[in-house]
């Protein structure tokens, strides 16, 4: 089992990330829920030319299946998807999504 990263830690390596990876848009959908965090994603990836990146953060649960659901049907692609695990202290956990829009 691997070790869980404390948030605070993992955003900051998610946040070089970003700048390596240029992300054009980065949206945060913590907090809601479905069908929100997708009709905000098909929403910002509409304003995107194709080949940009998203990336988008969420604490719903049920984006572990619709995001790669959304960029299969819609051919995008699904570059990465993370679940960032909380301490004892904090609820849930957190969802990571980085989509390449599709041409």
């Amino acid at each position: 089992m691997l070790p869980t990263v404390r948030y605070d830690k993992l955003e900051s390596i998610f946040k070089v990330y970003s700048l390596i990876m240029t992300i054009h848009q980065s949206l945060d959908t913590r907090g809601l829920r479905c069908p929100e965090p997708i009709m905000l994603l098909h929403r910002a990836i509409r304003k995107l030319a194709p080949g940009e990146q998203l990336e988008l953060w969420a604490t719903d649960p049920s984006t572990r299946w619709d995001i790669p659901k959304f960029c299969t049907h819609l051919g995008h692609q699904l570059i990465e998807q993370s679940t960032i695990e909380h301490s004892v202290e904090e609820d849930g956990e957190e969802y990571y999504y980085l989509i390449q829009k599709g041409g």
